[in-house]
């Protein structure tokens, strides 16, 4: 079944010119670009992408407590305080141009967490996005107040992807077309 997903070359992957290479990345693993565009997103359009929802910030703080028990370190600020602080790091870090791309394939939101690696750079391996492209950690980013800086977004879920999908394009901006490729790889 063939499954969309959406990629977000954020602010830190356009400033390093790294558009290019994540389009190359996701069309030499045969997807095909069904939507693409720039955007410089306002404050009630990050707002849709970072919710200010009880059940997304209860999971935001949950995987951010994980991440510093991991450390050695307990975080004494409420789930809401973590999750606000993060969502507004997040907010202000994509206040600039992005180019947001909708790709479409077979396993698309599973193929694009591969190809673009793990949310924090130190941690994801060579020949994905951010294990080739940047080195940047959580420990950096939260001594520096920011979200780390990873270059790209990448839908979690089928799901997610869905409703990112809804939030960046309208559905006169989407494209669907023949590609050589969806015959050769999935025939």
């Amino acid at each position: 079944m063939i499954e969309r997903t959406l990629i977000l070359a954020k602010p830190d992957g356009i400033q390093r010119g790294l558009v290019g290479e994540i389009l190359t990345r996701f069309e030499r693993q045969g997807f095909r670009i069904a939507g693409m565009k720039m955007v410089h997103p306002t404050e009630q359009h990050l707002s849709l992408h970072y919710p200010d929802d009880p059940a997304w910030k209860a999971n935001l703080a949950k995987k951010t407590r994980a991440s510093w028990l991991k450390k050695g370190i307990e975080l004494k600020e409420t789930d809401e305080q973590i999750a606000d602080k993060i969502r507004g790091w997040n907010m202000d870090s994509m206040r600039a141009p992005i180019v947001a791309i909708i790709f479409e394939g077979i396993h698309a939101v599973e193929a694009g967490r591969k190809i673009v690696g793990h949310t924090e750079p130190r941690s994801a391996v060579m020949g994905t996005i951010r294990g080739d492209y940047s080195t940047d950690s959580y420990m950096n980013a939260d001594d520096k107040k920011r979200p780390c800086k990873n270059l790209v977004h990448a839908s979690g879920s089928v799901e997610e992807a869905e409703k990112e999908i809804e939030i960046w394009f309208n559905k006169d901006e989407l494209y669907a077309y023949d590609k050589q490729d969806f015959k050769v790889m999935y025939e």
